[in-house]
């Protein structure tokens, strides 16, 4: 019980003090991809403290050490009339646990699949009215609106309107399609898709509030760093300077939005990467964050197991 009571404990502390102890610094702008890696560890750190404490009260660690057939047989006897007494509270416990995992991956796939079906009209429409261009590997859409944005999926494609086009130098729109090419390769839909699932499946806490925000602001680092590995800082900051006000389809990763003007300062200004101790630390911080549930989980069925075959053994 008393790994249960330290995994609920952390789950209810991390989803309040995370949000401010990540969003310290400037370090996430130097480092846009580790950040999110950060910051979906500290999102699946939270959800995964929450169901394994469900599972240590379902689950006594004594069965956990006697053997992984014994521990199914437990849950089958929790769910059914069996012999085996089970803990006060043990069913109620593996409900939430197993609800908890329902929830969030409900949410993700219902995310997933509105998103393709909206994808999947949006290039039915540009299949009607756009061309593609081999020269740019984009799709041009005659648009009086300046705007750059890429549909993602299996056959994703960037986009250009023609108004973009005309108020572009070719350097920059070069750019620009860069900034896209790299949205994706990366597969960013999925990032934001996991982020926004998390926000979905737990509403009003904040740090998967927190994240879902920080999530999408970083994804537009990434892709901006991408691009500024083929193509000069200048060119890119001009670019966004001028598709700042331009709107894409919700379901789509624009170049411009909200972040423009601040990702121009940060492409004419660019910040010192992180040193490789800085770097190291934040991959230890992704590492402890998937992998610490797991171990405080495990602790009292591994002092179980070592109490059985090895008297006198005790580590929790």
């Amino acid at each position: 019980m008393m790994a249960a009571a330290v995994l609920a404990l952390y789950a209810v502390v991390a989803v309040v003090t995370l949000p401010r102890l990540l969003g310290r610094g400037e370090w996430a702008e130097r480092a846009p991809r580790l950040a999110i890696c950060v910051w979906l560890a500290a999102c699946a750190s939270v959800v995964a403290s929450a169901a394994l404490a469900a599972l240590a009260v379902a689950i006594p660690a004594s069965v956990i050490g006697h053997g992984l057939a014994e521990f199914f047989e437990a849950c089958a006897d929790m769910l059914s009339d069996g012999a085996s007494p089970a803990p006060p509270g043990a069913r109620a416990a593996l409900f939430g646990a197993a609800l908890i995992a329902a929830r969030i991956t409900y949410c993700g796939a219902a995310i997933l699949v509105r998103a393709r079906r909206q994808r999947r009209r949006h290039a039915e429409m540009l299949n009607l009215l756009g061309r593609h261009d081999g020269a740019l590997d984009a799709v041009v859409l005659d648009h009086d609106e300046a705007a750059a944005y890429c549909l993602p999926g299996r056959d994703g494609k960037a986009v250009i309107t023609t108004a973009a086009l005309r108020s572009l130098a070719p350097e920059q729109v070069a750019a620009v399609l860069a900034h896209e090419q790299a949205h994706l390769r990366g597969r960013h839909h999925l990032v934001l898709a996991a982020a926004e699932a998390f926000c979905r499946a737990f509403p009003r806490l904040p740090l998967f509030a927190r994240a879902g925000k920080e999530i999408a602001r970083l994804i537009e680092l990434l892709a901006d760093d991408v691009a500024a590995r083929r193509h000069p800082r200048i060119h890119i900051a001009a670019a966004l300077v001028r598709l700042a006000t331009g709107r894409a389809p919700a379901f789509t990763l624009g170049a411009g939005g909200q972040t423009a003007l601040t990702r121009v300062q940060r492409m004419l200004s660019p910040a010192a990467p992180l040193r490789p101790r800085e770097r190291l630390a934040g991959l230890a911080a992704v590492a402890f964050l998937l992998a610490g549930p797991a171990a405080v989980a495990a602790i009292p069925g591994v002092s179980s197991f070592l109490a059985h075959h090895c008297h006198g053994i005790s580590l929790f």
